[in-house]
């Protein structure tokens, strides 16, 4: 149910013409009745009726002033003896807003204040035509369903603000998600083509003087290096504009463009594949392309020269990943404490997956298990 708020100086308006009309027709009777004996309105019971109104004016703004006015105005019109009627009206709207607005102490006092108010003057003062019971819960029943229409909206108020915080702090994460992925996509596709293109640019140094042919395809692979980066680069960069599609930059399926480079920077790579290969989920796909990159650019980085072994096994719920390298046969970089490998391992964990890596003999070996969907039979 959608509430409309009234503007703030209509609501007060409208009620005060509710009011003033309506007491003022109500009082033919009530003044003339035998039984009620009402005194007709004056300058002081005119004013009265408008106080509860201009009250509500700033039911927003300080609801417990205008919850305070509206009973005080409402009982001292009751008790100078002026005819029943709409007078009920603001202080029912200012007990309402009251406890919307999340002043219930406030609220549920001034309630029963106003029925141990009227119960008194109900017993003592008035001349009902009515039983006394009955009036008794008929304003029971009043002002006990004008509070619980407070309560119902305060406690949709603070749902919707509790939905809308919990939807601003899912976004918030998914956002976060999101740059830590295109983090590690940037950290993958630089690591790979820059350690190629390092490892490259020394082997032509040290050949440009005595194996120049060596050295031209050397260069050669630099030259496509920074053209595969540029182009992955662009690739991620663009699932960060507005509309983009968020697909996986990479995946397994270009293994062999990955093995080739790998090969062009002085690696000799075997490749094995056991199970029957299928489709994989977008984010399996990609998270096992870029452990094999990530693998292979340590391979190349700390043991150029050597023999690489990349093995992919199909199972039926688990891909398992195994890179092996031989151990280099030229000068490797020292070890660093770079991202590569708690980058993989925050890749295949964030998955439900495990990878452990270590030395292996004379090199070093990466191994990732990655849960995949079971193979229909």
């Amino acid at each position: 149910m959608r509430v409309t708020r009234l503007p703030l100086p209509l609501l007060p308006l409208l009620v005060a013409v509710v009011q003033v009309v309506g007491s003022t027709g109500a009082q033919w009777n009530q003044v003339h009745s035998a039984g009620l004996m009402r005194v007709p309105l004056d300058a002081v019971g005119y004013a009265l009726l408008l106080t509860g109104p201009l009250a509500l004016a700033v039911r927003h703004r300080n609801p417990v002033v205008s919850l305070a006015v509206t009973q005080v105005a409402t009982w001292a019109y009751v008790v100078l003896g002026y005819s029943y009627g709409p007078v009920f009206a603001s202080p029912a709207i200012a007990l309402y807003c009251a406890v919307s607005a999340g002043h219930r102490r406030a609220a549920w006092l001034t309630g029963g204040l106003m029925y141990a108010f009227l119960l008194s003057y109900a017993t003592w003062a008035a001349n009902l035509p009515i039983p006394s019971w009955y009036h008794n819960l008929a304003v029971a029943a009043f002002i006990g369903v004008v509070l619980a229409a407070g309560e119902y909206t305060r406690a949709r108020r603070e749902r919707i603000a509790e939905r809308r915080r919990v939807e601003a702090e899912e976004s918030r994460r998914q956002a976060s998600e999101e740059r830590l992925t295109m983090a590690q996509e940037l950290h993958d596709v630089l690591a790979h083509n820059i350690s190629l293109i390092h490892v490259q640019a020394s082997t032509a140094l040290h050949l440009i003087d005595d194996h120049p042919e060596q050295a031209r395809t050397a260069l050669t692979t630099i030259k496509q290096a920074s053209k595969d980066v540029l182009t992955e680069m662009r690739s991620v960069i663009n699932v960060l504009r507005e509309g983009a599609p968020r697909s996986p930059t990479a995946g397994l399926d270009r293994l062999d463009e990955l093995t080739g480079r790998a090969e062009h920077g002085g690696l000799t790579i075997e490749r094995q594949v056991e199970g029957r290969v299928r489709a994989l989920p977008p984010g399996t796909d990609r998270a096992g392309y870029r452990i094999v990159q990530e693998a292979l650019t340590n391979a190349a980085r700390h043991a150029p020269g050597s023999t690489v072994t990349v093995l992919l096994r199909y199972g039926p719920r688990e891909l398992l990943i195994r890179v092996t390298d031989t151990g280099g046969v030229g000068a490797a970089e020292p070890l660093g404490g770079g991202n590569g490998i708690p980058g993989m391992r925050e890749r295949a964990t964030a998955l439900g997956g495990t990878l452990t890596s270590g030395p292996h003999g004379r090199g070093f070996r990466v191994e990732a298990r990655l849960p995949i969907p079971e193979e229909p039979a």
